[in-house]
């Protein structure tokens, strides 16, 4: 089998899933499956960065979740804010950059601020881009998209949109498209997260729930992926011409 790195999608995307599960099956409060989570995600994305992964983009917040009890939301957003106070500086030392998608307009005064700031502290960083999808839905950022098309473009004709230049006006402009998308948890379901970005990307569900999910738990999901035949609509046999070409 081939090194972890030499076959490192350069896009991975997550959907972090069950912390609440795994509170619950500690009867614990579900808010503290959340902090759990959130306290391993600097480990990923130091593990992410040594594999040779360049964008790493983490379901953190949908546009559904407000549908949830407030305290559980007030708990999210907490945690978001915690984040960025305790582990931006030194992910930033560790030459990460930090862009956060979604409708943040939706947040507080103070949050939007301190996302801002951190997404400045940390722009000229290269080494991998921590990717954070808060109050994020897929179907949102394909409309939204439509509409900035429509103000960068107001003398052009419906016709004249096409996916490349809709593609601009994403929330993910000037990232690659996912190449494995990563579900934990056991559903099995994207869930309106990155529906256009992950038109061909590899599907890995596992039973593993987000506090759970390790380095090793990444590594393993890497090398499921490294023995997919990625065709983008052709057949095997043209990918193997080539790749031996």
């Amino acid at each position: 089998m081939m090194p972890l790195n030499s076959v490192a999608p350069q896009h991975v995307a997550i959907i972090m899933d069950g912390n609440g599960r795994w509170a619950q099956k500690r009867h614990l409060p579900r808010t503290v499956g959340h902090a759990k989570g959130a306290a391993g995600v600097r480990s990923l994305v130091e593990r992410s960065a040594e594999l040779g992964i360049r964008y790493l983009t983490l379901f953190a917040f949908s546009t559904e979740n407000w549908q949830r009890p407030a305290d559980e939301v007030s708990t999210l957003m907490g945690l978001f804010v915690q984040y960025i106070e305790k582990e931006m500086q030194g992910l930033a030392a560790a030459g990460v950059r930090l862009k956060v998608i979604g409708d943040v307009d939706g947040f507080n005064a103070e949050l939007r601020e301190r996302i801002s700031a951190a997404e400045k502290a940390t722009e000229a960083n290269e080494r991998i881009t921590l990717c954070v999808a808060a109050n994020y839905g897929g179907r949102w950022d394909i409309v939204q998209a439509v509409k900035k098309w429509q103000l960068a473009n107001p003398n052009k004709a419906v016709e004249d949109l096409n996916a490349d230049a809709l593609s601009a006006h994403l929330s993910t402009t000037r990232m690659p498209e996912v190449d494995l998308l990563i579900r934990t948890g056991g559903e099995q379901r994207i869930s309106n997260f990155l529906l256009w970005q992950s038109a061909y990307a590899e599907l890995y569900f596992t039973d593993v729930l987000w506090p759970e999910f390790d380095g090793k738990e990444l590594d393993t999901a890497l090398r499921w992926y490294s023995q997919r035949t990625r065709r983008f609509g052709k057949t095997t046999e043209q990918v193997v011409d080539m790749k031996v070409a």
